[in-house]
């Protein structure tokens, strides 16, 4: 039995194959291609903000799997994220057949060049063409590197001419004895090297016309590194100054294994049940697939069949469904298509009933900044981060994107202790930082969670005064709320320091930033004292400057965002904590009425923002917050009708707001709300989720399981206000997106939820290549021009596995969602 969770995109059936040297041909998509291998030439570039993600460059997916990237001029033997990176100039085609160029450069450099991509026999040529020979301070720094992905090489070997070697699974060096942490080659080849002789899918050979051919295992320089094939530029040199030949072995007639794909945590008995295969076009796809039911001695029962019905073609691959809705006997159950069948699967009532808590109660617990914390036996953290923060310095742009501008919008002057901060609070991701917005998302959607579907739910004992946590021991407190409270004191600790929310707290250096594993061991804990030597202790002081960042811009959107949260929160703790609560939404009437004065700036202070929060749209949630919480005081039920024009403009991100309001707001407003929903039901259905999955995907920079799940709770949330106009159907297709049903393979993208799960994410632990329960992974990214990637097995391509604490507790919200849609079908 092959599970297709396990399959990845190999096919597995024509390994024996000989070569075939099938000619590349230039696409209108401008790649070059061939069945079984598609070269991608630039159309990903370099980031400006993380500058090397492993998605840029001359690429190439080979037998379905991408296995080499980068492809680039670089200044380092073996380049850390943060290294020099080209700038894009353009692409064009070439004069020779099947020919693409490549014109980019070092600016500052003054480095300017072409790369030239050719079809030929057996593969491709690539040759580097400099404007201008080298100069003098890059002689025996620049060269070309292609950097191949460790994974898809461990255990394997490797020939550098006739010298053989073995690609290891853990970096052993050899390093360079100068004290610089460079990496000596694995191996040096005069001419050709070649990777994976035995094994026909990976097996790549590369031949060098201008010069020694170098191996490197750049994962001895960080972690995140890549097997680096690599060729110096000579001085002096210019056209022509590097000429390498490919050589991917191509298996004849390879076609990539059907994936079906489906909810890995099952279906209720009553609800639409449609599993969709993904098919290389030119794979003989069956016509029709196979339902069977697991019995208790290991056999399968054949309990439907039917035809499968086409879903179209989008990116590479073609699509068909598989309904299998009206089976609705409770048990196990697995599909047969083309010889192979899936893992198992549940139908049963309570098949939903268990697929949000971990997120809750290990998870976003695990995210916890300014505590310890513990499970059972494993210390995921000691206490982290007690020495508060240091005022950042004024006109910077931080590593991670954050910003500041000449106003500090701060008492504290750059490079000042402040005090108050070291409370409360999540570490944003798989690094370290609070960023302010992701935190107030996190409070609020645990409020909407318990306030919509109750989030009656125990398992973590939080001790703040102690500044211990330990999971999977309840304290008779409802974890929800205890998060809640968590999130409310690093919030309420801001506007106390400073009259309003920041941006963010985060690491001053880049080695720190980096740090993996324990965020109690990220700082000594200790203030900075810059007058103390840099390894003296002094008391509760250091002479170690690792204290974290804090940007203290005062913008609009951000002090808006917070005003929001803390209103939900004071609803939410008003039982608990009356003390906190009245605190908190006395904060946010502050925060709210200073915004209230016009039109201002946008934006939240990061560079990195994928969509730069509008002010506008700030304050309609916190207006909408500030109404739920005031329980209709017409001050905010007046502003909010003044901001319907804003909610007109951006109903795809506010609906979820302006439709808890109803019932605060009276007929005339919701009336005003219905050629909104009309229209976003229209959307829904056609351009925004033009895919065979009917739930919208990103296609930018990151993927978007995030988006996946707002869009399902939003739809779940017109479908209450508006059942006469939006069904059921869109929150269904969100969870069983993330849960299963999507592009790439069929794994849950919330590890440890469902029968098979992402289990290598990008978190505190990556370097483990493990997981942390209940966190979901941005999952799946197309790479441009049209192929869906989502690695199983490499954790370190953080905008496909990054576990981030706001998406986290977004799935919550939607997961609840989706119960709730799946029992009105039973």
């Amino acid at each position: 039995m092959i599970w297709n969770a396990l399959l990845g995109s190999v096919s597995i059936g024509v390994i024996a194959g000989a070569v075939h040297a099938q000619s590349l041909t230039v696409t209108p998509s401008e790649t070059l291609e061939t069945q079984g291998l598609t070269v991608i030439v630039d159309q990903n570039h370099f980031s400006p903000i993380f500058f090397d993600e492993k998605n840029a460059g001359i690429q190439m997916v080979l037998h379905g799997e991408r296995i080499a990237t980068d492809g680039a001029v670089r200044l380092d033997r073996t380049p850390e994220q943060w290294a020099p990176v080209p700038a894009f100039v353009g692409r064009t085609r070439g004069s020779e057949p099947n020919q693409l160029v490549v014109r980019s450069a070092y600016t500052q450099q003054k480095l300017s060049y072409s790369v030239k991509v050719t079809a030929e026999p057996g593969g491709f040529r690539i040759a580097v063409d400099l404007d201008q020979p080298l100069p003098a301070s890059l002689a025996g720094k620049a060269g070309f590197n292609l950097d191949f992905l460790p994974t898809a090489y461990f255990g394997k070997t490797y020939l550098v001419d006739a010298a053989p070697g073995l690609f290891p699974r853990h970096p052993t060096g050899p390093m360079a004895k100068d004290g610089s942490g460079d990496p000596l080659p694995l191996g040096s080849a005069t001419k050709t090297i070649t990777l994976a002789p035995e094994d026909p899918l990976t097996r790549v050979s590369i031949t060098s016309d201008t010069g020694p051919i170098d191996l490197y295992d750049a994962r001895a320089r960080a972690q995140n590194g890549w097997f680096v094939v690599r060729s110096l530029i000579a001085a002096g040199a210019k056209e022509n100054a590097i000429v390498w030949h490919v050589r991917p072995n191509v298996v004849k007639n390879w076609t990539r294994q059907p994936v079906v794909s489906f909810n890995q945590a099952g279906y209720t008995p009553g609800r639409p049940k449609v599993a969709l295969i993904e098919l290389d076009p030119n794979f003989k796809a069956p016509g029709e697939a196979e339902l069977v039911r697991l019995t208790a001695d290991g056999g399968k029962q054949s309990v439907f069949r039917a035809k499968v019905q086409s879903r179209g073609h989008w990116t590479r691959y073609d699509y068909a469904a598989f309904d299998f809705s009206s089976v609705r006997e409770p048990g196990l159950y697995a599909i047969s298509y083309a010889g192979q069948t899936t893992n198992p699967f549940r139908i049963a009532a309570d098949a939903y009933q268990r697929i949000w808590q971990t997120s809750l109660d290990t998870f976003i617990a695990e995210q916890m900044d300014h505590v310890g914390i513990r499970e059972q036996y494993r210390v995921w953290s000691a206490p982290s981060h007690l020495d508060d923060a240091r005022q950042a310095p004024p006109n910077i742009t931080h590593f991670d994107g954050y910003k500041m501008g000449p106003n500090l919008d701060s008492p504290f002057k750059a490079g000042q202790h402040i005090p108050g901060l070291a409370v409360g609070g999540w570490q944003d991701a798989g690094d370290y930082d609070i960023q302010t917005p992701e935190n107030a998302a996190v409070t609020r959607d645990l409020v909407w969670a318990r306030e919509l579907f109750g989030l009656d739910w125990d398992e973590t004992s939080i001790d703040e005064a102690a500044r211990k946590v330990e999971i999977r021991k309840p304290d008779g407190v409802e974890d929800a709320v205890q998060q809640i409270r968590h999130g409310t004191l690093q919030l309420l600790a801001q506007y106390k320091v400073f009259g309003h929310a920041i941006v963010g707290i985060v690491d001053p250096a880049l080695r720190q930033y980096a740090h993996l594993g324990d965020a109690g061991s990220q700082t000594d804990n200790r203030l900075y004292d810059a007058r103390l030597g840099a390894e003296e202790i002094k008391g509760g002081a250091s002479g170690t400057p690792d204290d974290r960042w804090a940007f203290t811009t005062d913008l609009p959107a951000n002090n808006l965002a917070v005003a929001g949260a803390l209103a939900a929160a004071s609803r939410a703790l008003a039982a608990s904590d009356p003390k906190m609560a009245a605190e908190a939404l006395a904060a946010a009437k502050a925060l709210w009425s200073k915004q209230q004065g016009g039109v201002v700036k946008a934006g939240d202070g990061r560079d990195d923002s994928s969509s730069p929060r509008s002010a506008e749209a700030a304050n309609v949630v916190a207006t909408v917050e500030l109404l739920l919480t005031s329980r209709g005081d017409r001050v905010y039920a007046d502003r909010l009708r003044q901001l319907q024009p804003v909610i007109r403009q951006n109903f795809p991100w506010l609906a979820g707001a302006a439709v808890r309001a109803i019932p605060l707001m009276g007929a005339d407003y919701r009336a005003a709300l219905v050629p909104l929903v009309q229209d976003m039901k229209a959307k829904a259905d056609g351009g925004m989720t033009n895919n065979p999955f009917g739930v919208p995907i990103a296609d930018g920079t990151w993927a978007g399981s995030n988006q996946v799940v707002s869009f399902g709770t939003t739809m779940y949330l017109l479908h209450k206000a508006f059942p006469e106009i939006v069904g059921t159907a869109y929150t269904l297709n969100a969870i069983d997106y993330v849960l299963g049903r999507h592009p790439a393979n069929n794994l849950s993208l919330v590890s440890t939820v469902g029968t098979a799960s992402k289990l290598i994410g990008y978190g505190h632990n990556r370097a483990d290549y493990s997981f942390i329960p209940g966190g979901m992974v941005p999952g799946v990214l197309i790479v441009k021009p049209d192929y869906p990637e989502a690695k199983v097995d490499w954790p370190f391509l953080w905008f496909e596995n990054e576990y981030t604490v706001s998406t986290t507790s977004a799935y919550i919200l939607a997961a609840r969602a989706a119960m709730a849609v799946a029992a009105e079908t039973q």
